[in-house]
């Protein structure tokens, strides 16, 4: 455990993990965002829109997401020229963040039309006769309604999206993986308290996250 007594070894710890919670909060922002968009698609009266989300939702769930990050930087990056930064590091967190946020979208899209298949069919018939369009039924009759059904699969998923922030190493993120990796290859001998090192520090981050929305849920649950 002495391993840790090193300040740069610290250091490289407490670095991969801040770099896990930023590509967290930057992915989950954008895949929600994502998700109700590409849900709205799904139950959209539209028939193309309607197949856009579908394909979305069945490429993305089917597809590794290691694949998905690696075509972020060799498709999206190295072939077709998407740069998010000159500074190759941002670059590489942006271009992690955009395949987490993609993938996680397909799974947040799912949850959120799940909840809206929970809601009353006669409540948007009843908009609908009051004169509200598509938009404004969804907006304001549905979703609503639908989010707070769907707080605890959005926890679930947003714990699955934590941990697979670490696949945003395979191109060079300096997440905790990383740091795990290089620990672990200057310390051989230490290997297995590294590894519960890491494992513990995940459990801790992501134990009262799936608490709380536990707590959330029951607390906003609709009951009929």
């Amino acid at each position: 455990m002495d391993v840790f007594s090193d300040p740069a070894n610290l250091q490289l710890y407490i670095d991969g993990f801040l770099m896990i919670l930023k590509l967290t909060a930057a992915s989950s922002l954008l895949a929600l965002v994502l998700g109700l968009l590409l849900a709205a698609c799904r139950v959209s009266p539209v028939p193309v829109l309607r197949s856009f989300g579908a394909g979305w939702v069945h490429l993305f769930r089917n597809t590794p997401l290691t694949l998905v990050i690696l075509f972020c930087y060799f498709g999206l990056y190295s072939a077709v020229g998407v740069e998010f930064s000159e500074d190759i590091h941002v670059n590489n967190y942006w271009l992690g963040v955009t395949g987490l946020s993609a993938y996680t979208a397909a799974f947040v899209c799912e949850a959120i039309r799940s909840g809206i298949n929970t809601v009353p069919l006669g409540q948007a018939e009843a908009a609908r006769a009051l004169g509200l369009t598509f938009s404004q039924n969804l907006r304001l009759i549905i979703l609503p309604q639908a989010m707070r059904s769907v707080v605890a699969p959005l926890g679930s998923i947003l714990i699955a999206l934590t941990k697979n922030a670490t696949i945003a190493g395979v191109i060079g993120v300096a997440e905790a993986s990383n740091a795990m990796k290089s620990l672990i290859e200057a310390r051989g001998d230490q290997t297995i308290a590294i590894f519960m090192v890491f494992a513990l520090t995940f459990v801790a981050l992501l134990v009262p996250v799936g608490y709380g929305f536990t707590v959330l849920a029951n607390r906003l649950m609709v009951r009929r």
